[in-house]
């Protein structure tokens, strides 16, 4: 069991019943997520001592987001009270050519208000190995975007490993601000996750012969673009998503992992969607988990993106995943047989 802390926002998700449309439902279906907290269901699934660093209000929606991580086995010692209101999205899952919709409600959330005196950082990263964190967090304020950067800077200072999910969110900054406040913390993130668009816009680095909307994916291309970004930043490895969007319904879904001076790449998964929310996540988590049991970068990179695949099967955002059922998809069990 190795402990990793993870730092950002815990949300509420309200969603309509199955497929409807925000106009349609006369009720919306309640449950928590986020990236860094979905990261760290993941890894207390997998059996890591997974530690999640947040600011929730001092009310009952607080609390209730913080039994929401307690029920999985992660550690809430160092979610802070405090502030006004818990953040809330909507979230419209689409169907065939229909997409799926967000809408945020996130202004004035505790955690976009959390200062620096808020973490001790040094407390924090006793005994820990990994810290881990998305480009969303700093999006929510310059003083969160602070209280990340004591984060990285105490993390290096202890030895841990970090990795950071780019995860830009164009509803919370611009590119341009995204690359700038970013650009801050890549010298302390050894491990970098992205997807087919986060090089792009927050930094510039761009796939060749790519067509994200038509779902034409370029392997030399993002071959190149991971190449740049450990040029640019020094990276000990670079991890890409590679979805080929179909419908809403259909995705490709594969990734690849640049470490060592060597490239991999995984299997590609035909997904039928039920719900992609926290799929990015589920890929970061068992990266993770992978690298930080030693696993081979080949098969650290499968278990990520099997674990992912089968996230895209489970409504909400977490993965709820053991080792066992994503080493057998692994391993080749993809028929989705009645287990007796």
């Amino acid at each position: 069991m190795k402990k990793v802390v993870c730092f950002g926002e815990i949300m509420l998700r309200l969603a309509p019943v199955g497929y409807q449309r925000f106009e349609q439902t006369p009720s919306f279906e309640a449950v928590y997520g986020g990236g860094e907290a979905n990261v760290c269901v993941s890894l207390a699934n997998y059996g890591e001592e997974a530690v999640f660093v947040t600011k929730v209000p001092e009310n009952p929606i607080g609390q209730a987001a913080v039994n929401e991580m307690r029920r999985y086995g992660v550690d809430t010692r160092h979610m802070v009270r405090g502030g006004e209101r818990l953040g809330i999205y909507f979230c419209e899952k689409g169907a065939s050519q229909r997409p799926s919709k967000v809408v945020y409600d996130r202004a004035h959330s505790s955690i976009s208000g959390a200062q620096r005196s808020d973490f001790d950082w040094e407390k924090i990263f006793t005994g820990a190995t990994w810290f881990h964190f998305t480009g969303i967090t700093p999006a929510l304020g310059d003083a969160v975007a602070e209280c990340v950067l004591d984060a990285c800077k105490a993390a290096k200072k202890a030895g841990l490993t970090t990795s950071c999910d780019l995860n830009f969110r164009k509803n919370l900054w611009t590119s341009e601000k995204a690359g700038k406040v970013m650009a801050q913390f890549m010298p302390y993130v050894d491990v970098c996750i992205a997807n087919e668009e986060d090089a792009e816009k927050v930094f510039g680095i761009k796939a060749d012969n790519t067509d994200i909307t038509g779902g034409k994916l370029s392997h030399e291309g993002y071959k190149d673009v991971a190449t740049k970004l450990k040029e640019r930043f020094g990276f000990k490895a670079v991890a890409i998503t590679l979805r080929g969007s179909i419908s809403a319904s259909d995705n490709n879904w594969a990734a690849m992992l640049y470490k060592d001076n060597e490239f991999y790449f995984s299997r590609n998964y035909a997904v039928h969607i039920i719900d992609r929310v926290g799929g990015g996540d589920s890929f970061g988590g068992g990266l993770v988990h992978a690298l930080i049991n030693n696993y081979s970068n080949s098969d650290a990179l499968e278990f990520a993106v099997a674990a992912s695949c089968l996230k895209h099967t489970i409504e909400g955002d977490h993965n709820h995943v053991t080792v066992s059922e994503v080493k057998a998809l692994m391993g080749g069990d993809g028929s989705g047989r009645v287990q007796r």
